[in-house]
């Protein structure tokens, strides 16, 4: 995503809590990389965000658009041959939950309010096709992203009618990418072979494959631009078609 903003000639600033790797995308980008700011932030601690929101003012003198894409899993919260659901620890599970649905209400907040006071902005939530079909073994996840959803409805709507209706809220929700996450959950990590559940996705995803990172741009674009400003409160799937085959 901060690929396909910067190459449209946005300004981007990444936050993460690890910017390392950020520094590699940067590199990988020639020119475009100078459109590219860094900021380290911990989106589970408030000041940590809000300072970061007040940098990236500083550095660009707005904000146009919140991505928020932290969230993810823990191996702890998932349940399998050695770990039943009924022993999953309180720990893990309130890990997934916070990272998920708190890493996305607590920069709403921070970057929100910055909308609300120059009355205009674009939202986008990061939510996953766990929202519409939850997955097998992993029960938080698929809770929390159900409720980066609900979120995303109720931002929405109260961003509309308490401080303005060009600050506009929505979410697109991936389907199955492969990703360094979930690589050897899919694959077989000596063969490259499918795993069980990787077969059983693309056996349920009309299109018959994975997803990959430049599926995502045309949603995201749209819903970033003016192209979709009578647009909010939507969460679109990126699914390649899972979430409307039955499997018959």
């Amino acid at each position: 995503m901060a690929r396909a903003l910067a190459g449209c000639g946005a300004q981007v600033a990444i936050l993460d809590l690890n910017i390392e790797p950020a520094k590699a995308l940067i590199h990988s980008l020639g020119p475009h990389g100078k459109q590219i700011a860094l900021h380290q932030c911990d989106v589970l601690n408030r000041d940590s965000v809000a300072k970061a929101a007040q940098d990236v003012i500083g550095q660009f003198g707005k904000i146009d658009c919140l991505i928020n894409g932290a969230g993810g899993n823990k191996a702890a919260a998932t349940t399998g041959p050695d770990l039943k659901f009924f022993d999953l620890p309180a720990d893990a599970l309130r890990w997934v939950f916070d990272l998920n649905i708190l890493g996305t209400m607590l920069p709403c907040q921070a970057f929100g309010k910055v909308m609300a006071e120059q009355g205009h902005g674009i939202i986008l939530n990061i939510s996953s096709m766990n929202s519409f079909r939850p997955l097998t073994r992993i029960p938080a996840y698929s809770g929390a992203k159900a409720a980066v959803s609900n979120f995303t409805q109720w931002l929405a709507v109260h961003m509309a009618q308490e401080y303005s209706p060009k600050i506009r809220v929505n979410a697109v929700a991936p389907g199955f990418f492969l990703t360094n996450q979930n690589r050897f959950l899919l694959t077989d990590k000596e063969t490259g072979e499918l795993t069980k559940r990787g077969n059983q996705i693309i056996a349920h995803t009309p299109m018959a494959r994975f997803g990959e990172p430049k599926d995502l741009f045309g949603a995201v674009l749209w819903l970033l631009s003016p192209a979709s400003e009578f647009v909010t409160g939507t969460v679109i799937p990126i699914d390649g078609g899972f979430s409307a085959y039955s499997g018959v």
